[in-house]
This record gives structure tokens, C-alpha cells and sequence, in this order.
């Protein structure tokens, strides 16, 4: 059930089989540049731009990658040397792949300008061409945002003077968009991913939180969430290779500050990229990946250049490691076999943690003029470099055993297409096959109380597990969990993981139940029921002595004794997917 992604062999390659056109007669200067670093490009120009460099550089190519829902296709532009007719994305083991991410709140634009003239420079020959790697751009991810171009959303931000919107075409926020998928950009991507299979992703943003004297700041990929030598590699090696890289270039960086209306010199914590955000569904795959982040209160100039920069430091630094990621990535592939216990809920491990010496400026509490309340202010004019605590590891709260197969209900199409768009193997039951499985029983749950990213999503769920014979259905979906995508089957299928398909909703149905009884018929047989199952009555009979308020609920005692009937329906409450093994 790969069909999607065989469908790489029909992607037209744009610049297949061209010869070099005459570069003088485009104009390679950004918007960015031109406007001297006040304004960034449109997306009919961040397109046009692309579309000039594929047609005079053989280096460069533009795909379409499906469409979003603006109405636009998803477009992907690679730097390339050594491109083959028929795919630059097979036959590259002696390779690395890194995927750069931008617009995707278009309003934070620093990464659209900036890959442009990343691009450009590697074709042009300006700077060094990486021996090992490929680089992948998404021009714009969100493009209905951007194309909703105002000059006030941004209030903290300081530029360009006209930029995109945050939501998409259909107002969702992208960055949470991942896991769920409601968007056609959200599928695009996901066929994109696993079309290019990236090794090492960047997403470009712009912060919204505390003040400080950094430009840039890097949001890595949570390492103990990804776990063994892989995790270790980004926090003790690619990470302060980076760091070292961009302060030689006179680029101080520094964690992503994770902290709200408060100042970071009383410490922060690492932020835990769940599959909802980019780095974190790009963990699912064991992609190495990092969100840049900008500090918004910085000039525009400043940011865009200071991305570059990071953009360049990181694409050296993979292309000097590439064996050792490539190495550490297929390692990393195989932690988890069946019977291994993995992590689902984390917590921050506050008994092992960083020191930073923090670039901050002073903070103090003042009286708000408009509130009366204390507000925060900042001091620019003083500056500090002080040690402050960095929470930057983690520590599993729940763990699952890897079963070796999921059994999925052919109905649950939504789930299964899902799964298939993410180059997940699937194998359909070709008759009716009896089996012994674990089964899911929704014991709790909390729900949000306000909408968020079109969902009231659950959360704080619990289960009872239950073993049983079952008989699955021809044409039901057997999920093997040994194969590449293994994280991501375990992250939406398990009803306990944060951004499982069950706190995103995808199952309320069964929630609800179905079938009912009317008291006045259901009085008479519930009495002859408890009458022909004594140990029922006893049970109740407990229950009314010791729970007072069940005591003086006369609905609640007749729907107790349904439930423990045979009249009581099986689907209410039970979850649909089984575990095979483990």
C-alpha cells in the first residue's frame, strides 16, 4: 500500500535534460536586498526567483510536491551537483539530505529570504559546494499566509515592513498540524518527507518570547527524546560545533528561550518538540532537526543575514559529518524492537542540568500605567553575561511495550491513509483470521475545554488493557512496527502518547455510547439479571454501602447493573486498534 510514494517516478522534474541559459538576463537580487534588508519578497516573487535560478543553473531544481490549501502546489527547490535523470534522491548512501523548512508562519519570514540568497550562493559558485550533501528548500510552507500579507499581526516584531499571516488558508497554525494532518500542506509534507527522507532538517522562525541580547537562538530536536548515540551526538557534538561555528563568525547564539513574561535569568527549560511540531514528527523518522529561532525584537537585516549564516555553519557541519550521521541514523533505527519498553510521556529531569552564561539584559517588575498591575520591563542599557540553569533533560513517565503488529478496522479510513501517506507498510488481511490480542479500554480522559487548531483535544488519558480472542476481517490493516516509520505508529497509535490519533479526536465516536435502556423496562430484567449473577449482586450491593452519592442516584444504580450486562455494547469506550504480541 506504497502507492503514494512510488509516485516520485511521475514528479516532473522542471530542469531535467536543460542546458544553461544566459544568466545576465535574470535578476538574481532579492527583494531583501534591493530594499536593504526592510522588506522580504512576495510569494509570486520567491517563486519567479526559484523558477530563474532552476532555469540557469543545472544545480537547481524545482518540484511540485502536491497541493496545499491555498490552491497553490508545495514546492521544493534542491542544490545539487551531481543530479541524476532519474532521481536525486536514490543511490546517494555516500549522501546526506537536509531538508530546510520556511514560512511556515509566514510572518516570520527570516528563513524565506534568507534560503533564497543561500541558494543562489551555492549555485553561483560564492560559497564552498558541500561534497556530501544535498539541499532540499521548501520556499514557502505556508502559502495561504503568505499570501495574506499585512503590516500589523507581527505587534513584537520589529520588520520587514510587510509580511505574512500566521494561519493558513483555512486559519490553522501549521506548526501544530503534523501529527493530525487537517491540511493539505500537512499531507504534501508528509509526501515530500518521505519521498526525500531527509537526514537533517531545519525549520526557520522567528521568537516570541523574552528579551535578550541575541539574534539567533536553536531549538534542537529534544536528544533524549530521541534517544541513544544519535541523542548524544546533537547535545554534545553537532549542537556545540554549531554554536563554536557562529561565534567565530562574530554570531553569538544560544538555546531557545523558553520562557514567558518572565526574565530568563531565573533559568528555562528545553522545549519538547511533541510530533505536533515539526522536529518532532521529523523525530519520529530519526531526522536530526533544529528550528531556528530569531529574536523578533532585533532588526530585520540583522536576522535574515544572522540566518544565513546558520544556515551555511549547519550544512558544513553535516557535510563533515556525514558518515557518522549516516552511521548513527541507521543505529538509531533499530533501538526498538519488539518487547522493548518505549517512552510516550516525559517530564523535565530536574536533577540533571546546564549552565548557560546567558547574554541578558536587566529585568524588573514596575507598575503597569494602564493596569495598575506589575508588569515586565527590560533594560536595554544593561546588558549581563551571567550563569543561568538550563533544564535540558528529560525523563520518560509511561512507557509501552512494542507489540509486533496493530490490527486497524478497515473503516477507520482516516487513520489508515494517514499512516499510508507516511510510508508506513500495510498489508491488507486477504480472509477472516481468529487471533489473541490486547485490547484498549478508555478508563480516563480530559478533554479542552476551548477549541484548539480545529479540535478539543484529550488529554491525561488512561487505559485498562485487556487480552482477548478476537476475529479480524478481510480486508482489515495488519501494521508491522519493525520498519523505518516505528515512532510514528507508536505515537499516534497508543491511545497514552501526548499527540496520539485518540487525544486528537480521531475516535470520539466511540466515546459515546450508542444504545441505550428505557428504566421502566430495564428495571424488571436488570432485577432477574442480578438474580441469576450473585456475584454481580454482591459487587453492587458493595457499592451502594460504601459510595453515598451512588447510594442516592437511582439512574446511576440502573445503568451500573446495564453495563454489567450482556445488553451493554461492546464498541462504548473500547478502542478500536489491537496489539499483536509484545
Amino acid at each position: 500500500m506504497k502507492t503514494l510514494f512510488l509516485a516520485l517516478s511521475v514528479f516532473i522534474l522542471l530542469v531535467s535534460c536543460k542546458s544553461v541559459e544566459d544568466t545576465s538576463k535574470f535578476d538574481f537580487e532579492t527583494q531583501f536586498e534591493k530594499s536593504e534588508g526592510t522588506q522580504t519578497a512576495t510569494y509570486d516573487q520567491v517563486i519567479e526567483f526559484y523558477q530563474n535560478l532552476s532555469d540557469a543553473y543545472t544545480t537547481v531544481a524545482m518540484y511540485e510536491m502536491g497541493p496545499t490549501d491555498s490552491g497553490e502546489d508545495l514546492n521544493l527547490v534542491t542544490f545539487n551537483p551531481n543530479r541524476s535523470f532519474e532521481s536525486e534522491f536514490r543511490n546517494r548512501e555516500d549522501k546526506v539530505i537536509i531538508l530546510i523548512n520556511n514560512g511556515i508562519h509566514p510572518g516570520e519570514s527570516d528563513g524565506i529570504d534568507a534560503s533564497m540568497m543561500l541558494l543562489r550562493d551555492l549555485a553561483e559558485g560564492k560559497i564552498k559546494t558541500p561534497e556530501n550533501a544535498i539541499v532540499a528548500v521548501i520556499p514557502i510552507y505556508n502559502i495561504g499566509g503568505a499570501l495574506n500579507r499585512n503590516t500589523g499581526t507581527r505587534t513584537n516584531q520589529n520588520g520587514p515592513e510587510e509580511y505574512g499571516f500566521r494561519g493558513n488558508a483555512r486559519n490553522y497554525d501549521l506548526n501544530r498540524d503534523f501529527i493530525k494532518a487537517d491540511t493539505k500542506n500537512a499531507r504534501s509534507f508528509a509526501k515530500l518527507f518521505n519521498i526525500v527522507k531527509p537526514d537533517l532538517f531545519i525549520d526557520n522562525h522567528v521568537s516570541n518570547g523574552a528579551d535578550y541580547q541575541y539574534t539567533l537562538t536553536h531549538l534542537f530536536t529534544q536528544h533524549n527524546k530521541i534517544g541513544g548515540n544519535l541523542g548524544k551526538y546533537i547535545n554534545e557534538q553537532f549542537m556545540p560545533q554549531l554554536e563554536d561555528s557562529l561565534q567565530q563568525k562574530e554570531w553569538d547564539i544560544t538555546p531557545y528561550v523558553n520562557v514567558f513574561n518572565r526574565s530568563p535569568e531565573k533559568g528555562f527549560s528545553q522545549f519538547m518538540d511533541y510530533p505536533r511540531y515539526s522536529t518532532g514528527y521529523t523525530t519520529l523518522f530519526n531526522t536530526v532537526g533544529m528550528m531556528v529561532e530569531t529574536h523578533m525584537l532585533k532588526p530585520y537585516k540583522q536576522r535574515v543575514e544572522g540566518t544565513y549564516e546558520l544556515m551555511k555553519s549547519f550544512i558544513n557541519i553535516a557535510d563533515r559529518d556525514t558518515e557518522l550521521i549516516r552511521t548513527l541514523r541507521k543505529t538509531n533505527n533499530t533501538q526498538y524492537n519488539v518487547g522493548s519498553q518505549y517512552p510516550i510521556q516525559w517530564k523535565i529531569d530536574s536533577s540533571q542540568t546546564s549552565t548557560i552564561n546567558f547574554k541578558g539584559y536587566e529585568a524588573s517588575m514596575e507598575k503597569s500605567k494602564i493596569t495598575g498591575a506589575n508588569r515586565l520591563k527590560y533594560d536595554t542599557t544593561k546588558p549581563f553575561t551571567k550563569e543561568v540553569i538550563y533544564y535540558d533533560h528529560y525523563t520518560p513517565t509511561r512507557f509501552v511495550t512494542v507489540p509486533s503488529h496493530y490490527i486497524i478496522p478497515k473503516g477507520y479510513w482516516d487513520v489508515i491513509d494517514r499512516l499510508d501517506r507516511n510510508d508506513i507498510d500495510l498489508e491488507r488481511l486477504k480472509k477472516d483470521t481468529t487471533l489473541i490480542v490486547q485490547v484498549y479500554k478508555i478508563k480516563d480522559y480530559k478533554t479542552f475545554t476551548n477549541p484548539y487548531e480545529g479540535h478539543y483535544p484529550h488529554y491525561n488519558t488512561k487505559i485498562e488493557l485487556m487480552e482477548e480472542e478476537i476475529t479480524a476481517k478481510v480486508g482489515d490493516i495488519m501494521v508491522n512496527t519493525q520498519q523505518r516509520g516505528l515512532r510514528y505508529i507508536l505515537e499516534t497509535l497508543e491511545p497514552e502518547a501526548r499527540d496520539s490519533f485518540f487525544n486528537w479526536n480521531y475516535f470520539d465516536t466511540r466515546l459515546q455510547q450508542k444504545e441505550g435502556f428505557s428504566p421502566y423496562v430495564w428495571e424488571d430484567m436488570a432485577e432477574q439479571f442480578l438474580k441469576d449473577n450473585p456475584s454481580v449482586e454482591t459487587e453492587f450491593k458493595a457499592k451502594l454501602a460504601s459510595e453515598p452519592e451512588f447510594a442516592r442516584n437511582w439512574f446511576a444504580q440502573l445503568d451500573w447493573i446495564h453495563k454489567q450486562s450482556p445488553n451493554y455494547e461492546e464498541a462504548h469506550l473500547r478502542y478500536p486498534i489491537v496489539r499483536v504480541g509484545g
